[in-house]
C-alpha cells in the first residue's frame, strides 16, 4: 500500500508539473491577408471584441466596424463643426463604442441612444492632447494624454462613459517637464483585473501604477531610452499582475537598438533591459500572445514585425512590412492596423 501511495503521488506531482510547462508556440512565419485599404487614412487605434469584430478610428474623421462573419465593413466619418478629426483612440464596451480625438479641443465621443455618435467630454487648452483610452469593466474607463498641468492628463468614467471628469494634479504623481506620451497604437495603457499601467516618454520615461481603478496613483522610474521629445515607452502590455513589457525607443532613429526593450517581472515596481543592443529596434506596439505563460510577444511598427518566445531576451524578425498596432484573436491569429491598411496575421 505505501509503494502504490507513493507511485500516486509521484504521478500526481509529475502531472501537475506537466500542466505548469504550457507549450510556447514555434512562430517562424507571418502571412499577412489585408482587409482593409484606404490610403488616405492612418490608423493606430483598433478594439478586438470577443465575438472577434473589429473596430477602428483614425484621420480624417474616419471610423468603421467590420464583421468577420460576412467579410463586410461599415465605415463613417464623424463631423464636429469644422474640425479635421484625428482620432487615435478607440475602445468598446459591452454596450457602447468610444472614440477619442488627440488635439484641441480633445473630444470623447460615445454611441448614442439613437445610435449617433455624441460628446461626452470636451476638453480646450493649448496643450492638451490625449493618447489612449481603455476600460476595466463596462463601467469604468480610463483615458490618459499629455500634461496640461503639473501631471499626466487622466480622465476617468465610472457611469459606462456617460460622464468623464479629470483627475486633479493633487491626486497624480507630478509629471517632469517634458514628460508626455504617445499616440502611436493606443497601447499606453494596460489594464489586468484592478491595476492599470501608463507609459510615458519624452524626457524621462517611467511607469504611473494604480493598484484600484484610477483611485490613487504612483510612479515607477525605469531604463527605458528617454531624454528626447521622440524617445520612450510607446507600448505597454501585461500578460498577468507581475508579468509586463514594454518597447519603444526613437521614431525618427528606428534602427537604433540601445534601451528600447525592458519587462518587469514584480507588477511594474522594477524594470530590467532585455535584448539591449540587439533587434529590434524602435517598435510603436507589443502584445503578449494569448497562452504563451507571458514567454511569447509580438513587437510591431513602420519597420516591421518582430517575435519573441523566451520573453523579449531574443527576438526574431518575421516581416519588413510595417504597421502602427496589433491585437490577437487568439495564439495564431491578429489583426494589426497602420499606414492606409488593416491586415489579419497569422503567425505560423
Amino acid at each position: 500500500m505505501r509503494i502504490l501511495t507513493c507511485l500516486f503521488l509521484f504521478i500526481v506531482i509529475l502531472s501537475c508539473k506537466q500542466k505548469e510547462e504550457p507549450i510556447i508556440p514555434e512562430i517562424s512565419t507571418v502571412e499577412i491577408e489585408e482587409i482593409f485599404n484606404n490610403s488616405t487614412l492612418s490608423i493606430r487605434a483598433i478594439d478586438v471584441a470577443s465575438d472577434k469584430s473589429l473596430a477602428f478610428a483614425a484621420n480624417n474623421g474616419v471610423f468603421g466596424l467590420y464583421n468577420p462573419q460576412t467579410g463586410e465593413w461599415a465605415t463613417a466619418t464623424q463631423n464636429y463643426d469644422t474640425l479635421n478629426l484625428q482620432f487615435r483612440a478607440v475602445a468598446r464596451t459591452a454596450n457602447d463604442f468610444f472614440m477619442l480625438s488627440v488635439e484641441n479641443p480633445a473630444l470623447l465621443f460615445k454611441t448614442g441612444e439613437n445610435g449617433e455618435m455624441e460628446v461626452v467630454y470636451k476638453e480646450e487648452h493649448d496643450k492638451v492632447f490625449y493618447d489612449a483610452l481603455s476600460f476595466w469593466n463596462s463601467q469604468e474607463g480610463i483615458a490618459i494624454g499629455d500634461p496640461t498641468d503639473d501631471c499626466m492628463s487622466i480622465i476617468i468614467t465610472r457611469d459606462g462613459g456617460k460622464t468623464w471628469n479629470k483627475l486633479p494634479c493633487d491626486n497624480l504623481p507630478k509629471s517632469i517637464e517634458g514628460e508626455a506620451a504617445f499616440a502611436a497604437s493606443n497601447t499606453n495603457i494596460a489594464i489586468i483585473g484592478n491595476n492599470t499601467w501608463v507609459a510615458t516618454g519624452g524626457k524621462t520615461s517611467r511607469i504611473l501604477f494604480s493598484g484600484d481603478k484610477g483611485k490613487s496613483w504612483e510612479v515607477f522610474e525605469t531604463p527605458m531610452i528617454n531624454g528626447e521629445p521622440t524617445t520612450g515607452i510607446y507600448s505597454v502590455d501585461f500578460y498577468d499582475e507581475k508579468n509586463g513589457f514594454a518597447i519603444g525607443g526613437d521614431y525618427t532613429k528606428p534602427e537604433e537598438t540601445k534601451a528600447n526593450k525592458m519587462r518587469t517581472s514584480d507588477g511594474g515596481k522594477t524594470w530590467q533591459l532585455v535584448g539591449d543592443n540587439l533587434e529590434p529596434g524602435y517598435r510603436s506596439c507589443v502584445q503578449y500572445v494569448p497562452n504563451s505563460d507571458g514567454k511569447a510577444l509580438v513587437a510591431i511598427g513602420f519597420k516591421g514585425i518582430d517575435y519573441s518566445s523566451d520573453s523579449g531576451s531574443t527576438w526574431k524578425h518575421l516581416s519588413d512590412e510595417g504597421f502602427y498596432t496589433i491585437r490577437f484573436l487568439n495564439d495564431s491569429v491578429a489583426y494589426a492596423a497602420g499606414q492606409g491598411r488593416i491586415a489579419r496575421l497569422k503567425f505560423q
